[in-house]
């Protein structure tokens, strides 16, 4: 199987959740380290990597929102992180497999690491393993558009930081010629994207209590 459009089918609107979700975060903080709770991090991380095209709304937001509880979460500034990302920028995608397997272990939801083990995948013809991490992102992209629906101060959509907020638009297809506003809110930075008389608000995570 060939993937030509690689670009087309991580940022098309796919089909995903409808339905927006006020997000409680201290109840995803004490699901996910609760083990006789359903969302507990270890049932649902198990289902990511087996089956996540079996995971529900409520479960893939607990999975992406819940990094922000985590520890052992992979930077962008990261050692490892910017070797994996100098092999992606010099086309070494044997090397990127590689590292980003070591990288998506430790850290199995981050957008960063997927969207480059996808790429790898893709220039290496692998369909199989190209497939099963595209389910992955999807199943965490969607639960950020299910957290608002970005038209308004009150239901913006949330994500965990500037990198998931520029993958966002790519997948909301808001290019070059938005504007960017912000100001700093609760728990976050608020992004007011703009064109004419359209806006997208997005609010970047900082949770701290």
């Amino acid at each position: 199987m060939k993937y030509h459009f690689f670009l087309l089918l991580l940022f098309v609107s796919f089909f995903g959740f409808s339905q927006k979700s006020k997000i409680d975060f201290k109840a995803v903080e004490k699901d996910l380290k609760n083990d006789k709770s359903p969302y507990n991090y270890d049932k649902l991380i198990f289902k990511y990597k087996a089956y996540p095209r079996s995971l529900d709304t409520i479960e893939a937001q607990h999975l992406y929102y819940g990094r922000n509880f985590r520890k052992d979460v992979v930077s962008t500034t990261d050692e490892d992180f910017k070797t994996l990302a100098e092999a992606f920028k010099t086309g070494n995608f044997d090397e990127c497999i590689k590292q980003g397997k070591v990288l998506y272990e430790k850290d199995p939801t981050n957008l960063d690491v997927l969207l480059i083990l996808l790429k790898a995948y893709d220039s290496k013809k692998e369909g199989d393993n190209f497939m099963h991490h595209l389910s992955q992102f999807r199943i965490l992209t969607d639960a950020i558009k299910s957290s608002g629906d970005g038209k308004s101060e009150k239901i913006p959509y949330l994500v965990n930081s500037v990198g998931d907020e520029y993958i966002l638009l790519n997948i909301l297809n808001l290019g070059k010629d938005y504007t960017r506003g912000s100001k700093s809110v609760r728990d976050g930075i608020l992004d007011i994207w703009e064109k004419d008389n359209d806006k997208v608000y997005i609010k970047v995570l900082y949770i701290d209590y």
